[in-house]
């Protein structure tokens, strides 16, 4: 069932929004996957295709070196949607012209559908989309016709609707384009006649079918579980793969939240009744971490730790040659660029890029092609406790990305008492339903203040809370006065050593959602 599923070929032309359009696609109920221009070809000749999809990119058309895939990608019967460059390098190529325009055009624009077909179906008349060119179409070619056009661009959207060939200068996957969710649906549904099978159940049976081609009839799967949704519902798939033949391993690193140990011995040895190995690990973690202060060697150095810890687990089994991991796409995006696009490093994964050459494991990761609310309703589909499916996110490094600068023990056990607060407070209040997540973090400076007629000079916390469906964007959100005022009473008050308590109020981008 699995590897005949028909899908979508998103070919990466260099923006950070790929996996953007991926989620969109994913969310009208279609497979797809990504590739790279050089590699498009190939990939849609291996794939039951049912139509290309070009992204949008940051470079000129005209401009040597820019992407430029095989033009036997708009010959393979299947209909093709251009994106901002995708759209003008299939019209150059097609006899088209490009060229630079005089009146750019960024941000929310208002646009006239003039002919409400194909992939503008119901979507006629006037509507907002968002626009980010300074290029632009300027002659379509034979066989083309206008179906959209903005005040300062004649071809916002175009159409060879005979050998189904579309167009748009805009960005339907954003969601500041109204009607863009539509947009793409019609595409899929209508342009392509794509079925919709894309689902928690196909996701489910799609990565079984994997792990177990992948693992054999005897292999065994070593798994790092974290305890969060990630590896939880990773765990859940390689038992329903696998079953006895996953061993999981819970490393106490001692960057933990408080009382996060407990809590997964609890859920995953007694309730869930998997095998569960958790290992004591925390006083070589932080050894490896002395007088670490920059923010990629920390994780660096995380990583290097936990791939070792399984090494010593993993010699407990007779065929464990296979490393489980709960890798997300946006994990991989922000280590490297993703499928080998031109996309930008933001930061390293400690579960990310790779196994050391000697360690003769070869890496299963079941959810590194989904995003996590995909993963979230995965979790709810097989079962997963509605308590751990809608637990914020917690990052692999753990407090050691939010315990800026070099760590000590001293700092993490603030940081325990200072997040502990943060999270009781505003669970407490019911504000936690609508956020990402919410989380303290320790800052390397002091300030001074005055407790009890008394001097102090002691360390400060920031608190951290955001709102994201996919963790690629994020906005801050301003949390009710009286939940920060009583956060920052209790910190002062029950967490000695810090006495300054201060608020993030930074989107992402240009911050990301961890400080490190």
């Amino acid at each position: 069932m699995t590897s005949e599923m028909r899908g979508v070929l998103v070919v990466d032309m260099g923006t950070q929004y790929t996996q953007l359009i991926a989620r969109r696609v994913r969310e009208a109920g279609t497979w797809c996957q990504i590739a790279t221009p050089d590699d498009a070809l190939k990939t849609a000749r291996s794939m039951d295709l049912g139509g290309v999809i070009l992204s949008g990119g940051p470079s000129s058309v005209y401009d040597e070196g820019a992407p430029n895939p095989d033009t036997e990608l708009l010959n393979l019967g299947v209909p093709v949607l251009g994106i901002c460059y995708g759209m003008q390098w299939m019209c150059q190529t097609l006899g088209g012209s490009v060229e630079a325009t005089d009146t750019r055009e960024y941000g929310r624009t208002g646009m006239r559908v003039d002919t409400a077909e194909g992939m503008f179906h119901g979507v006629e008349g006037e509507s907002v989309v968002w626009m980010s060119h300074g290029d632009e179409v300027t002659g379509i070619p034979e066989g083309f016709t206008t179906h959209a056009s903005s005040e300062s661009c004649t071809y916002a959207a175009v159409a060879d609707q005979a050998r189904g060939l579309w167009g748009v200068q805009f960005h339907p996957e954003v969601t500041h384009t109204e009607r863009g969710a539509e947009m793409l649906q019609n595409f899929l549904a209508r342009v392509c006649e794509l079925p919709g099978d894309w689902s928690e159940e196909s996701i489910v049976d799609r990565e079984v079918e994997k792990v177990r081609a992948l693992v054999g009839e005897t292999g065994e799967i070593v798994l790092g579980l974290s305890g969060g949704v990630d590896s939880s519902v990773a765990a859940m798939i390689l038992d329903k793969a696998i079953g006895s033949r996953l061993h999981c391993i819970f490393v106490d690193n001692g960057l933990l939240r408080k009382g996060e140990r407990e809590a997964v011995e609890a859920m995953f040895g007694e309730h869930m009744d998997l095998d569960l190995t958790v290992v004591d690990a925390a006083d070589r973690f932080l050894e490896r971490l002395s007088g670490v202060s920059d923010p990629e060697e920390k994780r660096k150095h995380i990583g290097y730790e936990f791939v070792e810890v399984f090494r010593e687990e993993a010699k407990r089994f007779t065929n464990a040659n296979f490393l489980g991991q709960g890798t997300l796409y946006p994990d991989v995006i922000e280590s490297v660029a993703a499928h080998g696009g031109n996309t930008a490093v933001i930061k390293s994964h400690h579960n990310v890029g790779g196994l050391p050459e000697d360690l003769e494991m070869e890496l299963v990761e079941p959810l590194r092609e989904l995003f996590k609310d995909e993963v979230r309703r995965v979790g709810r589909f097989m079962g997963l406790d509605s308590t751990l499916v809608d637990r914020q996110p917690f990052p692999g490094p753990g407090l050691a990305v939010r315990c800026l600068g070099e760590i000590t023990g001293e700092d993490l056990d603030l940081l325990r008492e200072a997040d502990r607060i943060t999270t009781d407070e505003i669970e407490a209040a019911g504000c936690h339903t609508d956020l990402w997540q919410y989380f303290a973090v320790l800052l390397p400076v002091r300030s001074v203040g005055v407790m009890g007629d008394g001097r102090t000079y002691e360390k400060a916390c920031a608190i951290r809370a955001v709102r994201s469906t996919d963790a690629m964007t994020a906005d801050w959100a301003y949390l009710p006065q009286e939940v920060l005022q009583r956060i920052s009473t209790r910190i002062i008050n029950e967490v000695r050593g810090i006495n300054r308590v201060v608020l993030d109020i930074t989107s992402k981008p240009p911050g990301t959602i961890e400080w490190e």
